[in-house]
Order: C-alpha cells, then structure tokens, then sequence
C-alpha cells in the first residue's frame, strides 16, 4: 500500500492511497524487480515476527520505505488513548549506492538515529535482518 512517500506493508495506512512511491524508490536506486524482492523478504520476516492473532491489537509490527531508508516499526496503541495508534521505529537500514551497501542504524531514547556499531553496514538485506534479529547489544529492541 502506497501512502505519501512511504510504503507500508500493513494495513495500518491504507487511507493515504494517494502516490505510489515506487516510481520514486525505482528512480533513486532500486528497480522494480529489486523493489519486489525487498518486498518479499520484507513482508516474510515481519510474518514470521508478528505476535499472534489476538495480540495484534496491542502489539504488532510493520515495516516500511522512505526514501532510500528502510524502517522496521512496533505498532502499539497509545498508552492513555488507545484509539490512537503508534508507530515507534527500532532499527533502519539505509542504502548507499556509491558503496552498495546499507547503513545500518538504531533508535536511541533521545530520538536520534545512531549508527549501529558492532556492524555498521551490511551488503544484503538478510545480514541486516539476521543483526536485528539477534540483536546481541539489545540496541534495537531493549
């Protein structure tokens, strides 16, 4: 689903169907097939992550582009309202095609992006994935 400059894969921001930011990614770095695939392998690791069924309204996961950025989001609703839903961003992926490599950062308390020291870049998505998975600094998720 395509909204503003980002592409989420969850049902969260299907309201804002207004661009299709797939021509902006393709232009800057990524063509469509590269696109597909990060979708695929985007989509199939937050499946495998998501908390069960009956959790979800409390507690998901989803992940999106912007830019050349990719961010993988918890979604949970608001502690004292919980009609309005959040999404807080625990780790990022940036790639810089002078390198082909992706950058590889986590969100601090302060708000700030900081580059994740124990492996700042990784050539493939997957290396990425494997990092946040393990997360053996708790940077990403505490």
């Amino acid at each position: 689903m395509c909204c503003g400059k980002s592409w989420v894969s969850h049902r969260y921001e299907q309201e804002n169907l207004n661009e299709c930011p797939f021509l902006f990614l393709q232009s800057m770095a990524f063509t469509s097939e590269q696109i597909d695939s990060i979708t695929t392998l985007m989509d199939v690791y937050i499946a495998a992550r998501r908390p069960p069924e009956h959790m979800r309204a409390q507690l998901d996961l989803g992940w999106r582009f912007d830019g050349l950025s990719l961010f993988i989001f918890e979604i949970r609703p608001q502690w004292n309202d919980h009609s309005v839903i959040l999404h807080h961003d625990f780790a990022k992926a940036t790639w810089v095609e002078s390198k082909k490599q992706w950058n590889i950062y986590w969100h601090r308390a302060s708000g700030k992006w900081q580059v994740y020291e124990p492996l700042q870049w990784a050539g493939n998505l997957q290396r990425f994935l494997l990092e946040v998975t393990k997360d053996p600094h708790h940077c990403f998720r505490g």
